[in-house]
């Protein structure tokens, strides 16, 4: 099997995952020897990395890079992190990072949740929510959202599993 046809299953085994909400958006990790603290396992700091790695990769896939903030001279900033650990993870994993906008209020703020799985047993190892708020990227202070955040951000639908 070549790398290609490796990424291929990686990504199907990672959107098959059993996610709290769908769709989600997915960006897959290898747990590092640098990711590793004294105890052994990845880093409480290191988890909260990931979590910032796919904001990242959805505000981008919404088109809300870094670029776009400037251009509207607004950013989210975190103004609250909540997050359950209820699994360690190792060297060497491969775990799926999924995220979705389940809040927003059109005019300061929204809500992200986040789920970390790893893949190979598709055990959830982090829930986490984030508050995100509105900021003038001039003076920090918070200020209302663009329209692009609104629609950028929208809520992700989140589909009951007896649903279907």
């Amino acid at each position: 099997m070549n790398d290609t046809d490796k990424a291929s299953e990686s990504a199907s085994a990672a959107t098959a995952l059993d996610w709290d909400h769908k769709p989600a958006h997915v960006v897959e990790v290898t747990v590092s020897a640098d990711d590793i603290d004294q105890l052994g396992h990845a880093n409480n700091v290191t988890y909260l990395r990931w979590l910032e790695t796919a904001a990242w990769a959805h505000s981008k896939a919404v088109g809300l890079d870094f670029g776009a903030y400037e251009r509207l001279g607004v950013a989210c900033v975190a103004r609250r992190h909540e997050i359950d650990y209820l699994g360690p993870a190792f060297e060497g994993e491969h775990l799926a990072v999924a995220t979705w906008v389940t809040e927003n209020d059109g005019r300061l703020s929204l809500w992200r949740a986040y789920q970390i799985v790893r893949v190979a047993d598709g055990k959830t190892l982090m829930r986490a929510r984030t508050h995100w708020v509105c900021a003038r990227l001039d003076n920090g202070r918070p200020c209302r959202m663009p329209e692009e955040f609104k629609t950028g951000y929208a809520v992700t639908p989140d589909f009951d599993p007896e649903d279907g």
